[in-house]
């Protein structure tokens, strides 16, 4: 039976979503169901898929199923609660014997609440707070907040921040320094995953710890990934978007891989039945396998951190290479130790 996908642009607006997925079901009797990319569209869908009782394969959203507890969802972003995004940042800075931390967080929900969990952490650990700063999302000039920090003398800077925002910030600290006294700087910056981003910032970027999903380094050279992502690059840079796809593009295809793997298995596109297999069994796909858990989020998350070295200028193709995004946390996927941010930077 041949696959046919039927798509609607949900225009990024959460207000159109229950009504794409209505009409979805209802009119175009769809057999099985992908969420939109990101929280806010999905976030409503939730309650209709759970009252229709369908399977519902999420798409890089955050804890939308924590309150609704539909057993049939299953996300494909490898994070889960809101420290795992945060966890191996501040595991790396153990390293430095770091003692004091500042906060630069964008004043939006979705950075609020991995702020919190970071918080959390960084109390945990026993780490001071010596600056903390919300930025409304519209900020375009992060030089005195830079310049706080600084003065602050913080060991460790976490950062929450959103594509426009983290290039300002990189920007703004290669301008004014952040001084000595900062070993570690970065976290959750949204953004520096993206080619565009990463080839306009270039040796900028040297030092900087960030989250990441996938780096091409040896230890996440997962079966079908290195194949994958050379079909994609091409067709990529034939559409003119981001020519490496190491954020999203994995991801989603391996959406398509569980959803092969459970009905070849089960031999059937019954949702109750495909949903069993799901929370069963591990998926083999080219993130990596992937066992579910909690509300159908990742039993055991994988947001890697990784420390930019070595870069240059204006070159987009240094980043297919190991050794440019060193994967610095956690220990399973480490390929080097982080360095702090002063030598790196250099």
């Amino acid at each position: 039976r041949k696959v046919e996908l039927i798509t609607y642009d949900d225009q990024s607006n959460p207000a159109t979503t229950p009504g794409i997925y209505t009409k979805l079901l209802d009119v175009d009797k769809v057999d099985l169901l992908i969420a939109p990319y990101a929280t806010v569209p999905t976030a409503p869908l939730m309650p209709l898929v759970k009252q229709r009782g369908k399977l519902l394969m999420g798409n890089f959203s955050f804890q939308v199923n924590s309150t609704v507890h539909h057993d049939m969802w299953f996300n494909n972003a490898p994070w889960n609660v809101a420290a795992s995004w945060s966890d191996n940042f501040f595991l790396a800075g153990k390293k430095f014997d770091s003692k004091t931390v500042a906060f630069l967080v964008a004043d939006q929900e979705f950075a609020q609440n991995l702020a919190r969990g970071a918080k959390t952490i960084a109390a945990n650990l026993g780490l001071k707070t010596v600056y903390e700063q919300n930025y409304p999302p519209a900020t375009v000039d992060f030089s005195s907040m830079i310049r706080a920090i600084r003065a602050a003398q913080p060991d460790i800077v976490y950062v929450m921040s959103y594509p426009n925002d983290s290039v300002a910030i990189v920007r703004s600290v290669k301008e004014i320094g952040v001084g000595p006294s900062v070993k570690l700087i970065g976290g959750a910056m949204v953004g520096l995953q993206f080619a565009p981003v990463m080839e306009s910032l270039g040796s900028m970027l040297n030092g900087w710890v960030n989250y990441h999903l996938y780096a091409p380094e040896k230890t996440m050279d997962f079966p079908g990934v290195k194949s994958f992502l050379g079909r994609y690059s091409k067709k990529a840079i034939e559409a003119k978007v981001d020519s490496l796809g190491y954020y999203l593009p994995p991801f989603n295809y391996a959406i398509g891989q569980m959803l092969e793997q459970a009905v070849t298995a089960t031999k059937s596109l019954d949702d109750k039945v495909l949903a069993k297999y799901l929370r069963e069994n591990e998926m083999k796909t080219i993130v990596g396998n992937i066992r579910y858990g909690t509300d159908g989020e990742w039993a055991k998350a994988r947001v890697v951190m990784v420390q930019f070295r070595g870069v240059a200028d204006k070159n987009v193709e240094q980043f297919r290479q190991p050794g440019k995004q060193v994967i610095v946390e956690p220990a399973e996927y480490k390929t080097g130790e982080v360095i702090s941010f002063d030598k790196a930077h250099k």
